[in-house]
């Protein structure tokens, strides 16, 4: 055995021990009373990293969750509005179908429900223009779609989603062809003659039909209005007249293929081309061309993006003028003789169509931040329901343009306007229909997502993290004892120089 004075290597060794028990104790106990694994980088690098960042993530997918359920609210909030719209609209289509019971109404009946109807107009509009969630207005359609339309013929009449914004440049709409009425045009003209023998006309539109037979009495001007007479009290929406050559000229009194009629005269020629046969009408034409070089369909005078049309798709414009209006007069030169006014001839439309204008369009939809990471938004367009943004397109007889012009002060305008209200219910349910499909599809959906998101990424961390205290106290226990173990053996090792001492008696 080797007894040295200078070195104590026993004594030095038992204090790394002792050391490094101690330091395992304090560890532990910083691992107990915090309730964390990790309370430095030093505890693990690898894991403190990962722990941080599943950190972050749970803090993202709970505000998440919190913006999602502040945007339910929020859609709550405008699909009741637009509830009370509807019971409105409900309102104002009863006084309409009350109106249209002609007979039992006088002039003062039709006014006080014109009345009504203003008044509940007058509260769809309140109601549009005070909506709102916190400062952010709802449905006065800044939420929505925005559009004109350049042209003198053309007017912008709605958008979709769907529709892309057209930007500064907006999106050029071609005319092909013009709509065009059903009409039908007699061979022969009305002579005293066939009246006084009893001429009988029918005409068929709609389910409906009406007839008058001449008298002895009839003019051919009176013949002519008291069959107009008879078309209109039927509500049949044919326009009778007499040309400059005294032949019979009905024309529907709306564009497109979409309506027809059907006549009967008891004479040939007048109407029918054989005495007491059906004639059908010759059909009217829908508008047709392109918007944006897009593929459009035509109703009536109405043309419209068709479904996946780029940029387009939903959109809908008027176009009112005729085929006229789209080919420029120009002079023929090789027709003109020297000393003669030179003639005006009318050149062809251009196969690729002629442009009548341009239609700007602005999405401005409402954006919700739905996720813990960039780009993970949803975003819905609430449409406007001011009176004059509803009921818009419905080709009418009155010429109502939207829900603002209705009156029910006549048999034609009550038609109409019931016509419009239809629509506007249409629009307010679309409106009512894609919020709550929003609600249920991208934000109802998405919470339920986001919570168990949540919840995984919290046990990820946790399991990360947090101290298995049963563990640590098993550990804190070993080191405890093998602290004050070292420390007895160090007590031990600093006496053995002291066996030096037994040499020198």
């Amino acid at each position: 055995m080797t007894y040295r004075v200078n070195h104590n290597v026993p004594a030095i060794n038992t204090h790394r021990w002792m050391s490094n028990n101690h330091t395992g104790m304090v560890k532990t106990l910083e691992k107990l009373s915090s309730g964390q694994k990790i309370n430095r980088a030093s505890d693990g690098p690898a894991s403190l990293v990962i722990a941080e960042h599943l950190k972050t993530q749970v803090m993202g997918t709970t505000q998440a969750i919190d913006n999602s359920e502040a945007a339910v609210s929020m859609i709550q909030t405008a699909e009741a509005n637009l509830s009370e719209v509807n019971s409105l609209l409900g309102n104002i289509r009863q006084l309409i179908l009350h109106s249209l019971n002609e007979g039992a109404h006088n002039d003062s009946s039709l006014t006080a429900n014109q009345k009504e109807i203003d008044n509940a107009i007058g509260n769809i509009e309140r109601i549009a223009r005070s909506a709102q969630f916190g400062e952010r207005k709802l449905l006065d359609g800044t939420n929505g779609t925005f559009g004109n339309a350049t042209g003198e013929n053309l007017k912008y009449i709605s958008a979709s989603t769907n529709t892309g914004d057209s930007r500064e440049e907006g999106f050029d709409v071609k005319i092909t062809s013009a709509a065009t009425k059903t009409n039908v045009l007699g061979s022969t003209a009305v002579t005293q003659d066939i009246l006084d023998a009893g001429e009988t006309l029918i005409i068929i539109e709609d389910g409906k039909q009406a007839r008058y037979t001449s008298n002895s009495d009839d003019t051919a001007d009176t013949f002519i209005q008291n069959f107009r007479n008879a078309v209109d009290q039927k509500g049949i929406k044919v326009d009778v007249n007499l040309d400059e050559s005294g032949k019979i000229n009905m024309t529907h009194k709306l564009y497109g293929s979409r309506h027809g009629f059907q006549v009967v005269s008891s004479s040939s020629g007048i109407l029918s081309e054989m005495g007491g046969e059906l004639r059908v009408a010759d059909k009217g034409d829908d508008v047709h061309g392109t918007i944006n070089g897009e593929t459009a369909t035509g109703k009536g005078q109405y043309l419209s993006g068709i479904d996946g049309a780029k940029c387009v798709e939903g959109l809908t414009v008027r176009y009112t003028g005729g085929d006229s209006d789209l080919i420029p007069p120009c002079r023929i030169a090789d027709k003109w003789v020297e000393g003669e006014e030179p003639p005006n001839e009318l050149a062809e439309i251009p196969e690729g169509g002629v442009s009548v204008g341009r239609v700007f369009v602005t999405q401005n939809s409402i954006k919700f931040q739905i996720g813990g990471n960039g780009k993970q938004n949803a975003d819905i367009a609430i449409g406007g329901v001011l009176p004059e943004n509803i009921g818009k397109g419905v080709a009418n007889v009155s010429g109502f343009d939207n829900l603002a012009d209705i009156d029910v002060r006549n048999y034609q305008g009550a038609e109409d306007a019931l016509m419009l209200v239809d629509q506007a219910m249409q629009d307010t349910l679309e409106a009512r229909g894609s919020l709550g499909a929003f609600q249920k599809n991208s934000l109802e959906s998405n919470l339920s997502n986001l919570r168990i998101a949540n919840e995984n990424l919290i046990s990820s961390e946790s399991v990360i993290r947090d101290t298995d205290m049963a563990k640590e106290m098993a550990t804190y226990t070993k080191n405890m004892i093998k602290d004050n173990t070292s420390a007895a053996m160090f007590a031990q090792a600093n006496q053995l120089p002291q066996n030096v001492l037994q040499l020198l008696q």
